[in-house]
């Protein structure tokens, strides 16, 4: 059984995302509100070299006070749609300078689906190519830099890359190996 929408108004909108609260009827009959956070479908690149070492960005994160290692991710602007391919391809180069020469879909992750209708896909780069970065003017504080498997592995298990999409699609990677 699904949960029926009776209402929905927006409460908020950005750039980058939109808030509604939506009136609802769950299938026992009672009524109840969600607040749902919208926003577009992100693309997230797993960079990996040659020898296996992987790339990550680093920077400061508003709603937690912190700085935060993560793979190279974003939306398109202006909560634009975008093939999620060609997305994967720009915040690559955007964030890193690094230009792919092969993309592999790794699989596919639901933010919060609790609260946010927000999806990403995951792409693995290799074959890449180091050229400068093209930053948007937000980025200007982002930092780069390339770990090795087990460098990566140590930063997690030391609580220093916490990122959830990070993690989950560092999951995606090693499955995609193991097959």
């Amino acid at each position: 059984m699904r949960i029926e929408t009776l209402s929905s108004r927006q409460v908020y909108a950005n750039s980058w995302m939109t808030v509604r609260e939506d009136g609802i009827r769950r299938p026992d009959g009672s009524e109840g509100i969600y607040g749902v956070v919208d926003k577009p479908t992100y693309a997230l690149v797993v960079p990996r070299d040659d020898a296996g070492a992987l790339h990550l960005v680093e920077q400061f994160r508003y709603p937690v006070g912190e700085r935060r290692w993560e793979f190279p991710a974003g939306t398109a602007p202006e909560r634009a749609d975008q093939d999620p391919a060609e997305l994967a391809v720009r915040e690559l180069v955007e964030e890193t300078g690094l230009v792919a020469g092969r993309m592999e879909l790794l699989g596919m992750l639901d933010v919060a689906p609790g609260m946010s209708s927000q999806r990403g896909h995951v792409y693995l780069a290799t074959e890449l190519t180091a050229g400068p970065p093209r930053r948007e003017h937000t980025e200007q504080d982002m930092r780069a830099a390339w770990f090795s498997p087990a460098e990566f592995d140590a930063k997690i298990a030391r609580g220093e890359l916490t990122d959830a999409q990070t993690l989950a699609a560092y999951t995606l990677l090693r499955l995609h190996d193991a097959r």
